[in-house]
């Protein structure tokens, strides 16, 4: 009985180290979240003059959207960032920079992107495409424009023409995703770790991991200055995994399955293909997608690039020197 009742006391003694041992971590924890939430105040006041707004800014549908514009030249080319990316305005920069000359471009960032508005609104492909067409109007755009989409914008250029054919006049993806694309994908079926990993960005914990900003296409590559990069960072650091981005993951199958129901749009095509690296599918997989779609349409090509998926930041030069190629023989067409 003695033994039973030591045993017993060295058991709740070990409970109760753990429990203390376990309170102390939490606290630690607490306190450091604490600390980075201030230094993430304090930070994103020290960058409030980086973060104003590169183009104009326009209310659709109640919200302010940011579209940047410039360039000259009779035909429009409009940017469609893909997902996730926190600055499209500078992420395209180091490709419309080399197209300005020649033609008009305009980068409209979706709700939750660069200098718009954050919102809990639907990220369905009407409401989304609907928005962009709005916020262009708005800005003083008229179409046709030819579209240059990147990742999943794909859908949304693809089905632009698909709906509205008189507004675009070609497509030049830059390494877009087409609907089959996420046929197999199994997106996952909670956001739990992408509302976690929002949350942590609100608290200013990425702050603390420098190789998530190092390692962003427009930082790695491109061609920003530094006072841009430090534009890029301050927007970042503001649009890391928004509610809006996260209703887009949760939306993209049904678009993607809506942009599918009809026939890919009979408009000129030209594709920059990545070498399938940042897409998670294999490189022959991913670069087939894309041939596959291109082969059910007319006037079709598709260039292969060893590259990231960001080939906008990487291969800029080669884009804008084919970009032109096709868009000048659309015109000679004509």
């Amino acid at each position: 009985m003695a033994e039973q009742s030591k045993g017993k006391a060295i058991m709740r003694k070990t409970l109760k180290i753990s429990s203390l041992v376990l309170a102390v971590i939490i606290g630690i924890l607490l306190i450091a979240v604490l600390i980075s939430f201030i230094n993430h105040k304090v930070k994103l006041n020290q960058e409030s003059e980086l973060f104003k707004p590169l183009g104009k800014m326009v209310t659709v549908d109640g919200h302010s959207m940011s579209v940047y514009t410039g360039g000259k030249g009779k035909t429009t080319l409009v940017f469609l960032a893909g997902g996730g990316t926190a600055s499209p305005i500078l992420d395209f920069k180091s490709l419309y920079s080399r197209l300005s000359d020649s033609y008009r471009i305009a980068v409209p960032e979706r709700i939750g992107y660069g200098f718009s508005d954050v919102a809990d609104t639907p990220r369905d492909i009407d409401t989304v495409l609907d928005e962009t067409r709005k916020a262009l109007k708005l800005a003083g755009e008229k179409p046709p424009y030819i579209l240059f989409p990147h990742s999943m914008s794909g859908l949304e250029a693809e089905y632009w023409a698909q709906k509205y054919p008189n507004e675009v006049s070609a497509i030049v993806g830059l390494d877009p995703a087409v609907p089959a694309a996420y046929g197999n994908i199994q997106m996952p079926k909670t956001t739990f770790v992408f509302d976690l990993f929002s949350l942590g960005a609100k608290m200013g914990v990425t702050r603390f991991i420098p190789s998530m900003i190092n390692s962003e296409p427009a930082i790695k590559g491109g061609t920003l200055t530094n006072h841009e990069k430090d534009i890029y960072k301050a927007v970042f650091y503001r649009r890391t995994e928004t509610k809006p981005m996260i209703n887009e993951l949760e939306s993209v199958k049904a678009n993607a399955q809506k942009v599918n129901e009809m026939p890919p749009p009979q408009v000129p095509m030209l594709f920059f293909t990545s070498n399938g690296a940042g897409t998670g599918i294999a490189r022959e997989e991913w670069q087939h997608y894309q041939k596959d779609y291109l082969s059910k349409v007319n006037n079709s090509q598709q260039i292969l690039l060893d590259c990231g998926h960001y080939v906008q930041d990487f291969k800029y030069e080669t884009i804008a020197t084919h970009s032109k190629i096709f868009i000048n023989s659309l015109v000679k067409v004509k």
